[in-house]
């Protein structure tokens, strides 16, 4: 699903709506209370946030939640990948990235923190980040991006399946790729000399 509406995109650049649309597609349909006990914020904050998800389709109404006086929230099916047309909001994709990139960074950060027995035993078998500088035109960087999504794919759309078809150890993970390309060094447009 292609998002160019800036409006659209206004909506998503808040970083309890990111929260919040993590928290559905991984736990299922949910109300604003217990959105708000998992992310430990208000239920009104978050029963705002979600009124204005689903004003532009993010969330949907999904019935009454289990006590039938609160109405749950849910992510529309099938899940989709979302892309942002920055390029068509100069002013607010920018802002949007920025969120969803402090966002992850403060993810891995808070990960690497936590010290508990699950911790430090998912850092011991799949470990934090993998880095690595490669060469690369844009269109194979492209190219790898979707090979790498390909590769995700069968384990996204777990997230899908009911979680009692869950097996034991198995639990959300993020993952997030960023190809950020280098400053041409070799080519003299840096505007910088050599001092040697």
């Amino acid at each position: 699903m292609r998002i160019s509406d800036p409006k659209a995109i206004r909506a998503l650049a808040h970083p309890l709506r990111l929260d919040l649309l993590e928290l559905l597609t991984a736990a299922g349909p949910a109300t604003a209370a217990h959105c708000g006990r998992v992310l430990e914020v208000s239920q009104a904050s978050c029963s705002f946030h979600l009124r204005q998800l689903a004003k532009y389709g993010f969330v949907e109404d999904a019935g009454p939640g289990r006590d039938r006086r609160e109405r749950a929230w849910q992510v529309p099916g099938p899940r989709r990948e979302m892309r942002i047309a920055v390029d068509d909001s100069p002013d607010v994709g920018p802002a949007l990235e920025r969120i969803v990139v402090e966002r992850e960074a403060q993810a891995i950060l808070d990960h690497v923190g936590r010290r508990d027995a699950g911790s430090v035993n998912w850092r011991q078998k799949a470990g934090v980040m993998v880095t690595a500088v490669a060469l690369l035109s844009a269109d194979e960087a492209a190219e790898l991006r979707e090979q790498w999504k390909a590769l995700l794919a069968p384990y996204v759309a777990r997230t899908e399946k009911d979680s009692a078809d869950r097996l034991p150890g198995q639990r959300h993970v993020r993952y997030f790729m960023a190809a950020t390309p280098l400053p041409a060094f070799e080519s003299g447009d840096s505007g910088h000399e050599s001092e040697h």
